[in-house]
């Protein structure tokens, strides 16, 4: 009888158990197809890239109105510089000056992968690369200058990966130029081959090999 009894409450616990786990969300399921991140929207760029607004001006107590502050000369006077050269003309001084303007500017990293030893943009790529060229020519972010940055992993000598990031940072530049007609000048390129791991402590991880873009300046919001 207590036999009896034992194998009910088994086959109980059983049907518990298996509705307990047909009932758990199946977080497997979103977790990726093959371990691939998605590809990034054009809302997604948008919203990274858009300058915070700005402060209403008010009218001081004594001092009447405010004005908005003045661009950074040192900044203008870099961007100015830069603007509509060659990536291979860039010397590494001017390298690190862009990246420590850029840290502070709107930006966002586009895990773009290329050709095995390539600069040619990958097919399962392609779709962020259109969302980035719709992006950037959408009201929010037209007229402004960006840089397109290079990146890549620890594999591989200091001189092929700075040569490798700065033909990936020209591959996108001329895509973003010749499909959505962006201005070549409005696009400042620049490789960091292997000096800026996003993950220094998996230099060879994937992560690593990305395109950044960054919001230079808004030239409408400037000029208005």
């Amino acid at each position: 009888m207590r036999s009896a009894t034992a194998k009910g409450l088994t086959a109980i616990l059983s049907i518990i158990t298996v509705g307990a786990a047909l009932s758990l969300p199946t977080s497997s399921a979103y977790a990726g197809d093959d371990g691939n991140s998605k590809n990034v929207t054009e809302d997604e760029i948008v919203r990274a890239l858009a300058p915070a607004p700005k402060k209403p001006l008010t009218r001081g107590l004594s001092i009447g109105p405010q004005t908005e502050p003045a661009p950074n000369a040192a900044e203008t006077k870099l961007l100015q510089s830069v603007r509509g050269r060659s990536t291979r003309s860039l010397s590494s001084t001017e390298r690190e000056e862009i990246a420590s303007v850029a840290k502070d500017k709107p930006n966002i990293d586009l895990e773009i992968t290329f050709d095995y030893n390539s600069a040619n943009i990958s097919a399962k790529s392609m779709p962020s690369v259109q969302a980035l060229g719709r992006a950037l020519t959408s009201p929010d972010l037209k007229g402004s200058t960006f840089v397109v940055a290079g990146h890549t992993d620890a594999a591989g000598g200091e001189a092929y990966n700075q040569d490798l990031s700065e033909r990936r940072a020209d591959s996108i530049k001329r895509y973003l130029v010749e499909k959505y007609n962006i201005s070549a000048t409005d696009l400042v390129t620049v490789g960091y081959g292997k000096s800026k791991l996003k993950n220094p402590s998996q230099p060879l991880a994937e992560v690593n090999r990305r395109v950044q873009v960054v919001n230079m300046e808004n030239k409408t919001t400037a000029s208005k």
